[in-house]
């Protein structure tokens, strides 16, 4: 109530929020890698629309699409996830891909690495 008021003084909404430009929210919590043409990069983060990882960005070039798999370690497996991308932002050692649409099959794999973190986050939080 207090803030409803203020902010009809100030002109600004205390509830405001700040739009994300981002059309995914990144991960950057999961142990993964990713595989570029035979070479293994680490990830920095993904989502569900793309992925950076860490690397000599000199070795893409940009719009180039490409085949990549991205291998994460779950609780009792490894997870891979092969795909296409295409290159969309690369500086200052990083590379940014943009994934081409997915099909159900690929989102269905994003989606188990998503629920094997939080099943192992919460599994974590229950011991004493």
């Amino acid at each position: 109530m207090l803030g409803n008021i203020l902010s009809s003084f100030t002109g600004d909404s205390v509830d405001r929020k700040v739009p994300s430009r981002r059309r995914h929210s990144r991960r950057s919590c999961d142990k993964c890698v990713t595989v570029v043409n035979g070479k293994m990069y680490p990830v920095v983060d993904w989502s569900i629309g793309g992925l950076q990882i860490s690397g000599d960005e000199r070795t893409f070039s940009m719009n180039e699409e490409m085949n990549v798999v991205m291998k994460f370690q779950l609780r009792d497996d490894i997870l891979e996830v092969p795909h296409q991308a295409r290159v969309v932002r690369k500086n200052n050692g990083r590379v940014a891909f943009e994934f081409l649409p997915l099909d159900k099959e690929t989102r269905n794999k994003f989606q188990n690495v998503v629920d094997d973190q939080i099943a192992s986050e919460f599994s974590d939080s229950q011991l004493i």
